[in-house]
């Protein structure tokens, strides 16, 4: 199993016209390209999604769950959404710099 490691900020999103808002970290840099790398050469079978996303194993702090990483087309990253279970446990607001290992 391929793990690639980033210090990030965790930033929200939030639609003009829905009250609900979105956190995210951004993959970008040598682990963006591993990821797509790892996507190219067929490690991640029956993991691709819709949207061109792909199912991992998200790690920050104590706190590990599945979840999906998705091509971030400004960055040409990868955007990893940040659930608000795991924000609470981990004690994240937004701007914060997160350490974030991200598993294929």
């Amino acid at each position: 199993m391929e793990a690639f490691t980033v210090t990030t900020p965790l930033w929200r999103w939030q639609s003009a016209t829905a009250p609900a808002a979105w956190y995210f970290l951004t993959i970008e840099g040598e682990a963006a390209d591993g990821i797509r790398l790892a996507a190219m050469g067929g490690q991640w079978l029956d993991r691709r999604r819709g949207f061109g996303s792909a199912k991992v194993r998200a790690v920050i702090g104590d706190t590990s769950w599945n979840t999906s990483v998705f091509p971030h087309r400004d960055s040409g990253g990868w955007l990893l959404p940040v659930k608000a279970a795991v924000r609470k446990a981990e004690e994240l607001a937004e701007s914060d710099m997160v350490t974030v290992t991200v598993s294929l």
